[in-house]
């Protein structure tokens, strides 16, 4: 049996502010509301029987109108957020994430190493083929959860390709 995972990375949001933490509130920028719209025809073709998205705010509005254009509701999983790196939002973000991917064991402060988040996205793939054998599952997820979802399904990722993702994206895995 598989399951026929398609993750969609959410549309352009908000930019976080920076220095303070990242809030699980931040929305969509209203172009990202309007490029989530767009989504729809493209996910309802893929047929899911279920939605399930991370449960911070921009992951859910991507997905939620492919939910509701299919009478489906969005289920929030907590294993589907964005990776908790133990970085604050700053200017110098992609030096720090670089760093992260380049050393994927090592974690800043109280955060998850890239490695620990792999392992989470594994789980949360199995977690999904357990539950949604043999169907499709439409996932909200974020730019390095996906990365790293890619890599525990054995496919390619790294920082260049993470960081080149665009907002929205659509990719699919089995499990």
């Amino acid at each position: 049996m598989t399951t026929r995972i398609v993750f969609v990375r959410h549309a352009r949001s908000v930019h976080p502010r920076l220095g303070v933490p990242d809030s699980d509130e931040r929305p969509l920028a209203p172009d990202g509301l309007a490029a989530a719209q767009e989504l729809v025809p493209r996910l309802v073709a893929c047929a899911p029987s279920a939605v399930l998205s991370s449960p911070q705010r921009r992951a859910v509005q991507t997905v939620a109108p492919a939910a509701e254009a299919l009478g489906l509701e969005v289920t929030t999983w907590p294993e589907l957020r964005e990776w908790e790196s133990g970085l604050l939002p700053s200017a110098d973000w992609e030096e720090l994430y670089a760093f992260s991917w380049a050393n994927p064991s090592v974690a800043h402060g109280a955060g998850e190493s890239l490695d620990e988040l792999t392992v989470r996205a594994g789980k949360a793939l199995a977690r999904m083929a357990a539950e949604y054998p043999d169907a499709t599952v439409l996932v909200g997820s974020h730019g390095t959860f996906l990365s790293r979802a890619l890599i525990a399904a054995g496919q390619h990722a790294d920082w260049e390709s993470c960081r080149a993702m665009p907002m929205p994206a659509i990719y699919e895995v089995t499990a």
